[in-house]
C-alpha cells in the first residue's frame, strides 16, 4: 500500500465516520444500516448486547422513539492495517432532544466509537462499531 493509498483510505474511513453521524441525526435508519457490512456489529454508546446484521442494525435504530439529535464527532484516527481492513477511534458529543422540540434535554453525553472496518465492494464499512460513555453533561 503506497502512503498515497493510505492517506485515501484514512480519508474515506473518516468520511464514513462523519456521515454516520449525520445520517443518524438524520433519521434515516436504512442508509445508517448501510455503513455496516451485511454481518456487520453495533454496539450502543449507552452498553447493551451487540447488534448483528445490517437489517438488525436498521430495525433497531427504527424502533427508537422518535427525537431530534446533533452528533458532533471529533478526534478521528484511523490505522490503516492493510489494503482491506482498518480501525478507527473517534470523540462524540451527543445533545438529544424529544421529537418536534429545539430545546436539548440534559444530560448531554460524551462518549466515542472504536471501529473496525473492511473494504468491500461498496467502499470502506464498519464490520464492529461498538460505542462506549465517558461522561455527561
Amino acid at each position: 500500500m503506497t502512503p498515497l493509498d493510505r492517506l485515501l483510505a484514512e480519508q474515506e474511513i473518516s468520511r464514513l465516520i462523519t456521515q454516520f453521524a449525520l445520517l443518524n441525526d438524520a433519521a434515516d435508519w436504512a442508509a445508517v444500516a448501510a455503513t455496516f457490512t451485511e454481518d456487520g456489529r453495533f454496539v450502543r454508546p449507552a452498553g447493551g448486547d451487540p447488534i448483528s446484521g445490517r437489517e438488525a442494525i436498521r430495525a433497531s435504530f427504527a424502533s427508537r422513539p422518535p427525537r431530534k439529535s446533533c452528533h458532533l464527532i471529533t478526534n478521528i484516527v484511523v490505522d490503516v492495517t492493510s489494503a482491506d481492513a482498518a480501525t478507527a477511534r473517534c470523540s462524540m458529543l451527543l445533545y438529544t432532544a424529544p421529537a418536534g422540540e429545539g430545546t436539548a434535554v440534559p444530560p448531554a453525553l460524551i462518549g466515542g466509537f472504536r471501529d473496525k472496518l473492511v473494504r468491500t465492494a461498496e467502499g470502506w464499512r464498519f464490520a464492529e462499531r461498538a460505542g462506549f460513555l465517558d461522561l455527561k453533561v
